[in-house]
């Protein structure tokens, strides 16, 4: 099966998205807390999509339960990560989402990965440790360490999504989740930060536009053509798109932000982009009745 030019401007397009977010989110956090920053995202997310998605009757205490792990605490996690991180750093980080998932399924979903999963998470997991080694993030410590549990909540969600959801399409599932998290978020940052009123009434219309962003352009576009293009395609066709996701962040880091590429960064990034390759590239001897089931 190959690629219609069509998909893969979407394929591309998605990281583009999500890549540019974290710039973006990054910039936004120099005025709102990071928790209310993604409690309003979830919030306009929610409000535009869930008067067009059914109601998954049955689901939504399991949906408040995966909402809870895998947006409400891993976004208040990750984005106070990004707080102190360069966002090339924080793009890097998070893709130990990835390896997070791969072993939440062997460990509790009974799923059993080939050999080149096994590679690629020793890889990922490698390159981590030699950003984690940048002089530069010696004192970043607690933000990598947000950022890293932030990535394992994010796979522990969506485990449970995988468990308790087969067979919910992709938009209901995005649009209920958004629903879900949206109080759960304001609800956290209302225990954990403060100055909320005063960050909403001094926002100009450029941080608005990071909120709009987020929650239209990153969250439901974003999504809507990812869930789109999987609904289409094996996994294993479109899923490579998804390597250039810390790429756009990195670049979108250099020239928005003026941040810099270290050369730890530089070669920790590249062996966990590589190791990533291994895990979601499947093999083409598999048949396609196991690449369907893994998916």
């Amino acid at each position: 099966m190959q690629l219609k030019p069509r998909d893969i401007l979407m394929g591309v397009s998605v990281p583009l998205l999500w890549g540019m977010g974290i710039v973006v989110a990054k910039a936004a956090l120099e005025h709102f807390p990071p928790i209310l920053l993604m409690a309003l995202r979830f919030s306009l997310t929610a409000l535009v999509l869930v008067w067009f998605a059914k109601v998954p009757h049955g689901l939504l205490r399991k949906l408040f339960v995966a909402a809870l792990i895998g947006s409400a605490i891993q976004y208040s996690l990750t984005f106070n990560g990004l707080r102190g991180l360069d966002a090339s750093t924080f793009a890097l980080v998070v893709q130990l989402e990835v390896p997070f998932l791969v072993l939440i399924g062997v460990l509790f979903l009974k799923e059993r990965p080939g050999w080149r999963k096994w590679i690629g998470i020793a890889a990922a997991f490698l390159g981590i440790g030699i950003i984690y080694g940048e002089p530069s993030l010696q004192d970043a410590w607690f933000y990598l360490l947000l950022s890293t549990g932030g990535a394992l909540a994010w796979a522990v969600g969506q485990a449970c999504i995988r468990h308790w959801c087969k067979g919910v399409d992709g938009f209901t599932l995005i649009a209920w989740i958004s629903v879900m998290a949206a109080p759960q978020l304001f609800a956290f940052s209302f225990v954990l930060e403060d100055n909320h009123l005063a960050a909403i009434q001094s926002a100009g219309w450029v941080v608005w536009g990071a909120v709009v962003y987020l929650g239209l352009l990153m969250t439901a576009l974003g999504y809507g053509i990812w869930y789109s293009l999987v609904s289409r395609h094996p996994i294993s066709l479109v899923g490579p798109f998804l390597l250039l996701l810390p790429v756009f962040s990195i670049l979108g880091g250099m020239v928005f932000l003026e941040e810099s590429l270290t050369a730890h960064t530089a070669v920790g990034g590249g062996i966990v982009i590589a190791g990533l390759a291994f895990i979601v590239m499947q093999d083409d001897k598999r048949s396609e009745a196991e690449v369907a089931e893994e998916t």
